[in-house]
């Protein structure tokens, strides 16, 4: 559990107080992280094992997996505000604050999931015509048997990851951990069995791994429901009172980031169209790329959980400066722990690629991508962890216009350039990503070290 740093009066306070953010970062992004891993190892399993079942269901997951994600990222929005109000309620010693707060988040989670099970008959032909006519009938069958369960099930993904975000945001990585890892163990062995047909289940294609899926959050909600039903814990959902006000405050923090979402996804969906227009082969390869570069965005997204609980925490209790500290040490991990990810990406990326696929075309076509991916690592990780750091102090409107710049007019312009001006392929989709994260970690440092999030009202 991170430890609150008091007030420091010595002169030579820089290199003890960034030793002690250093290790508080550390105490909490390590479990982040594999939390993080683990919650994605469900869609990582999904892709590996269609990868293997085959080359339609895997180029399905183009198409499925950007709209889960889209849809659950807008959706917990909302979160932002979450981890802003508990982490400086739960600094500031306010833990009835903290309860209300995440009652609160509960409610929201559960009504927005339920909207998206209601919309998913109007939904699917929206996306599956409307943003990919060009996948090809079987590709939409795929993609088809997989959303219709995933959307229906939503209710389920927004609870149990506002369940983990509040844990987080009062200092405890460690629980969330522990209920990914079982949750991971439910996904891997619903997925294969109902994938492939295995133990008497038919064989359910991109339905049974969605299916598998759903299984996982479902017991990750009510594991997480359960641990928070402690009242002894540091924050629980026991008790009545203080939801309107909390539900407001979150409301305040949490509308910027759900502008915020929504360019960015805008920006995203852009970006993913521009990869379908470039057949199903590159789809499949991008998947592939994806699911490699996981590891690169979840290891960012553990040490940009840290950076925002500590920010949070040490603002409510009155430590603007270490708040300070504490988002610049994140920052600093984080390019060095992906730094050395990169190289990895460099050294060994027609083995990686090969646990994905075993078509060698899609292998050759994926391989020159990984070198702009060890590039963009660590960009991608200091512009995560500045954009986190500044939601967690409740500063979203900064946020929003850094991802508005990059996320949404760089990224898609420059994209379009190298891909349909200069004929760059799925190779020019990369390189216009890698610029656009690097223009987001300049931005987010310079708004940063700039300090005015000290002040934002919570």
């Amino acid at each position: 559990m991170a430890q609150l740093v008091g007030p420091r009066h010595d002169a030579p306070r820089l290199a003890p107080a960034s030793r002690s953010s250093l290790r508080a970062v550390w105490t909490l992004a390590g479990p982040a992280i594999a939390q993080q891993l683990l919650h994605t190892a469900v869609f990582l399993v999904d892709r590996g094992m269609l990868g293997h079942y085959g080359a339609d269901s895997l180029a399905s997951m183009q198409i499925s997996s950007p709209v889960v994600w889209s849809t659950y990222s807008l959706l917990s929005a909302f979160t932002v505000g979450t981890v802003a109000v508990v982490g400086r309620r739960i600094g500031g010693g306010d833990r009835s604050g903290a309860n209300a707060a995440l009652r609160a988040s509960l409610g929201l989670a559960t009504c927005l999931g339920l909207l998206v099970t209601l919309a998913t008959p109007l939904l699917l032909p929206l996306v599956l015509n409307g943003l990919f006519p060009d996948a090809g009938p079987a590709v939409h069958g795929e993609a088809t048997g997989y959303l219709s369960v995933a959307l229906r099930t939503m209710p389920l993904t927004l609870v149990s990851f506002t369940a983990a975000v509040a844990l987080q945001a009062a200092g405890d990585t460690r629980t969330p951990f522990l209920v990914a890892a079982a949750g991971n163990v439910v996904n891997v062995a619903a997925t294969w069995a109902l994938v492939f047909g295995e133990l008497g289940f038919p064989s359910l294609g991109a339905r049974g791994a969605a299916i598998g899926s759903a299984l996982a959050f479902g017991f990750e909600t009510l594991a997480l429901l359960a641990v928070l039903a402690r009242a002894s814990g540091r924050v629980s959902w026991r008790g009545l009172g203080g939801e309107r006000e909390a539900s407001r405050r979150i409301a305040r923090v949490a509308t910027p980031s759900l502008g915020e979402r929504g360019l960015q996804h805008i920006g995203f969906l852009g970006f993913v169209a521009m990869i379908g227009a470039l057949g199903p082969e590159a789809m499949a390869a991008n998947q592939a790329l994806i699911s490699i570069e996981s590891i690169v965005f979840l290891s960012a997204d553990g040490f940009g959980i840290a950076a925002a609980a500590l920010v949070a925490q040490r603002l409510g209790a009155g430590l603007p400066d270490d708040a300070e500290e504490a988002g610049l040490a994140a920052a600093r991990l984080t390019v060095w722990v992906l730094a050395g990810v990169g190289v990895l990406y460099v050294a060994i990326p027609t083995w990686l690629l090969r646990a994905f696929t075993r078509d060698e075309g899609i292998v050759a076509l994926a391989a020159p991508c990984l070198y702009a991916a060890a590039l963009a690592a660590p960009l991608m990780g200091a512009g995560v962890v500045f954009s986190e750091a500044l939601r967690g102090a409740g500063a979203t409107r900064e946020a929003l216009v850094v991802t508005f710049l990059g996320g949404l007019l760089v990224r898609l312009a420059v994209t379009a350039t190298f891909v349909f001006v200069l004929r760059w392929g799925l190779l020019g989709v990369w390189l216009g990503s890698t610029v656009d994260w690097g223009l987001r970690a300049w931005l987010g440092r310079l708004v940063f070290q700039r300090g005015r999030w000290k002040t934002a009202e919570v």
